[in-house]
Parts: C-alpha cells; structure tokens; sequence
C-alpha cells in the first residue's frame, strides 16, 4: 500500500518541532567559539571554560532526562512551548553577560532547555505524521541538526575577530532564533496520539490508569531501553571524540592548522546534510536496517583507518568522510526514529530522554580524559574507540531488529483509528 503524500502543513510543523535540534547544535557550538572570544574582556582562565563546557553537557542531560517525562505527563506542546522560553532567556542573558556568573546561569538555561525539548518535540513529529512516513519527519530534524552547525560556523567567521562582541551576536542568533520559533510553536497543536492516550487512561478505573515511570522497568521496556541507551553512549563517545576534540588532533597531534581542520570539516558537514537527506528517502522502506548496517561498516571503517595509519592529516580526513556515512546513516537519526517506534505514547519522550540524557553524561565523562590520552597515545586511543564504537553498533543491531517487530508508532495508528471509530479498524 502506497503511503499518504506529505503535505505543506506536515512539512511546516515537523520544520517548527524539529528546530530543537537545529538550536541545540547552535547552542553547543556558539558556546564552544564564545567563551573563547569572552576570555579576555571576562577574565575567564581554561579552568572556568572547561567548568562552563561542562557545565553545558550536564544541563543538556539534566533537561533531557527530565523533559521527556515532563512531555509525557503535561503534554508536548505546553513542554515544547516553554522550552523555548527558557532557551532565549538564557541566550539573552549570555548576550548580555558581565562575568563568569552570568555565564553559568546562562550556560544552565541553555542547556537545559535544549536538552528537555529535543525528546518531546520529536515525539510530536512522529505522532502527527501520516503512516509510513514517520521516520522521513523525524529524520528532517537531523538536516536542521547540519543546519545550526553550519550557520553558526558562517556566523563564527564574520564575528569572530569582534571579541567579546563576537560572542555576544552569537549568544543573539540563538536567543532571535528561539523567540521565531516559539512564535510558530504557539500555532501548533497539541499531538492528537497523546491527547487520545490521555483521555484513553481518565478515569477512577485502576485498571485505566496511565503508565508510570517504574514501567520503564517492565520487561517489555527495560530491554530496548538499555539497548539504546547502549547503541548511543558508546558511538556517542565516538561521535563526540571526534566532534569536539577534531581541531586538537589535526593541530596538536597531525602537526597541522585550525585552518586545514576547519576546512576539512566544512566539507564534511556538507556531506552530512546531503546524507541525512538520503537517510530521510531511505528510512521508513524495508531495507532500512541494510542501509544500518552499511552505516555501521562505514563507521567501523572510520576508526580502523587512524588505527592502521595512525594520527595524520590523511588520516584524520578520510576517516572523517567514513564517519559521515555512518553518522548519517547508524547514529542519531537511526536513534530518534528508533525512539518513537520502540515504546508508547505516555513512555516515548520519557524513553527518549532518558537515552540521551544518559548518553550526554558519559560523554561528559569521557571528555574529561580524552586530551591526555590522544596526546600520549593516539593510536592505541583510537583502537580503544574501535572497539567501543563496535560494540554499540552490535548493539544498535539488535535494537533495530526488536524495533522492526514490535513497533508502537505503529500501534499506535491502529488504536487511534480504533478510537476514533474506523470501521475498518472495528471489524479488524
């Protein structure tokens, strides 16, 4: 059966959900470049940054295993909505910080509310999507994702001989940004699926009561949970090793410059939006878990390489297009579509939330560590990140074929047609 043609209002409300992870890039990365440029003018020593970088990855966790379940019991477009509120407070009190105070203040607001928005607006996207094209919505929130990186890049080399002023229009993009899009989010419905799971679960019946956090730990969930929680902290790791700490390989282990490391990943952030958008035609077809596991090789690959031939230039920047297939292709958006398929209404952005929460903490964890290892021992680093990228995507395999089976997106169509009378659905 040929699935439902998307129409302008799918596109525009899954563009204004899925702009959370077009802020969170541009908040992550704003604040990588701005406290550089804050530096001098705030008097800030590598130690407060290093606390303000982490101050950031530990709000993000916070907001996404908190949000989630927020999302689940008030609904996503109350969570959706003050999310956004919060992010261009704190982006407007980062514009406008005098010292180090006003950063952590800011750096938590920011954090936080882009972590608590990613699982519920997410969640929205693939409620309100037609059948079948669930995973093609989802997946549009990863170009977004490319998005915000890329413009903040742009911006970054216009402002970024500017100071502290630098660092302020950046703080300003992402505050402006958040204000448009919490203008749009206020025209947006609540999710029909969890207004219908809400009202399926009223009631003084005990046996109609709506599930409770604990049910997470319910066979049927706890073993997804885990797995994905497995399948994206250890390729996160990876993803993160590679993201945040590109530029300190190229330079203070290639021997090479910020320029040949900022070009190099230009380019591949270019690449990456042209293969999200394969991942979004290819998502919701029946070979999506070979499209995985070409991904999975690819990523595999990508680490393999800097192995064999160790810290160079050369090697750096051809593992680094392999680790655009696999990113694109078994990484995050394979995550967030993996997500809304593997549990239901009332547990999904609760589930969600707590893998990414739980992925962002160890990631904190091992970032604390990865510059001393890659210039003591890059090669053997590198082994080590091997084998964990391996095993999460072994992981990510079993996940993806137990997802295929029981998929509650899709159940989640059948009961609500069921609700809403389909005849169809009734003599089903």
């Amino acid at each position: 059966m040929t699935n439902p043609a998307l129409t302008a209002r799918d596109w525009t409300r899954s563009t204004v959900a899925g702009m959370a992870s077009y802020l969170d890039a541009a908040a992550i990365v704003s604040t990588g470049t701005a406290l550089v440029l804050f530096q001098d003018d705030l008097g800030l020593d590598p130690l407060q940054i290093g606390v303000l970088s982490s101050l950031l990855t530990l709000s993000i966790a916070a907001g996404a295993l908190t949000g989630g379940r927020l999302g689940d019991r008030f609904g996503r477009r109350t969570v959706f909505s003050l999310t956004m509120v919060l992010l261009a407070l704190g982006a407007g009190l980062l514009a406008a910080a005098a010292g180090p105070v006003m950063l952590c203040i800011g750096v938590v607001l920011i954090g936080y509310a882009s972590g608590a928005d990613l699982p519920v607006s997410l969640a929205l996207i693939a409620e309100e999507a037609p059948p079948g094209q669930a995973g093609k919505l989802v997946g549009l929130s990863q170009v977004l994702w490319f998005g915000g990186i890329i413009a903040t890049q742009l911006l970054s080399i216009v402002v970024g001989d500017l100071g502290s002023t630098g660092g302020r229009l950046l703080y300003a993009h992402v505050a402006v940004v958040a204000v448009l899009v919490l203008l749009l989010r206020l025209r947006v419905p609540e999710s029909a699926k969890w207004v219908a799971s809400r009202e399926q679960f009223s009631g003084t019946d005990p046996q109609r009561k709506a599930p409770r956090l604990r049910e997470l730990a319910t066979s049927a969930h706890l073993l997804p949970l885990l797995g994905l929680i497995t399948f994206y902290a250890l390729v996160n790791v990876v993803a993160n090793t590679k993201g945040q700490f590109g530029t300190f390989l190229y330079v203070n282990v290639a021997g090479s410059t910020v320029s040949v490391a900022s070009t190099i990943s230009v380019v591949t952030q270019c690449l990456g939006v042209a293969l999200a958008l394969l991942f979004m035609k290819v998502v919701d077809g029946r070979n999506r878990l070979r499209w995985y596991l070409f991904g999975a090789a690819c990523y595999i690959v990508a680490m393999a390489i800097v192995v064999l031939f160790g810290v160079t230039v050369w090697s750096l920047a051809t593992s680094a297009i392999f680790s655009a297939i696999g990113g694109a292709l078994a990484f995050e958006a394979m995550l967030k579509v993996w997500c809304q398929e593997a549990f239901p209404t009332l547990l999904r952005a609760t589930a969600q939330g707590t893998v990414v929460g739980a992925a962002r903490v160890v990631a904190a964890g091992a970032a604390a560590v990865t510059p001393m290892l890659m210039t003591n021992a890059p090669r053997a680093t590198f082994a080590v990140l091997l084998g964990v990228v391996t095993a999460g995507l072994i992981a990510g395999l079993f996940v993806g074929r137990s997802v295929q089976q029981h998929n509650h997106l899709r159940d989640d169509d059948t009961r609500s047609a069921t609700a809403v009378g389909d005849p169809a659905q009734e003599r089903a």
